[in-house]
């Protein structure tokens, strides 16, 4: 008897899986299947609390919280998850002037808001993750 073929949400699942990113693009997995196959599959993950997502196309991957039993963001918060976003979806950017501040030890003031400076003005999608979302400095 032949083994049975994985299914397209089974598919996706192994490469998140298999990847060490936190951040994912849908158009990482349009080669396993089609665009609506695989943006159902991607909200049936997200369901089922394996994803989170943060935008339009952008997705991270996700734990369960041992606290409050709900999925979160598991790659070491909203702004360097966010941030891999961006350097996938190859939009160039910097770190605001607060925090090359704070790096470099001229101020003590420990930025919160994850906040990214553009080197051009041509992003518009919106990254967010439960109230925090991404502010960008143009």
């Amino acid at each position: 008897m032949p083994a049975q073929r994985k299914t397209l949400r089974q598919r996706v699942e192994t490469r998140i899986a298999r990847r060490r990113d936190d951040a994912f693009l849908t158009r990482e997995f349009l080669d396993l299947g089609g665009e609506r196959q695989v943006l159902r599959a991607l909200r049936e993950l997200t369901e089922s609390g394996k994803l989170i997502r943060l935008g339009y196309g952008v997705y991270a991957r996700a734990r369960i919280s041992p606290i409050t039993n709900q999925p979160m963001l598991a790659g070491g918060g909203f702004g360097p998850v966010s941030r891999q976003a961006l350097d996938k979806l190859k939009v160039p950017w910097e770190p605001t002037s607060a925090e090359r501040a704070y790096n470099e030890g001229r101020s003590t003031q420990v930025p919160m808001t994850p906040r990214v400076k553009l080197r051009n003005n041509r992003f518009s999608r919106k990254l967010r993750y439960k109230t925090m979302e991404l502010t960008v400095e143009r």
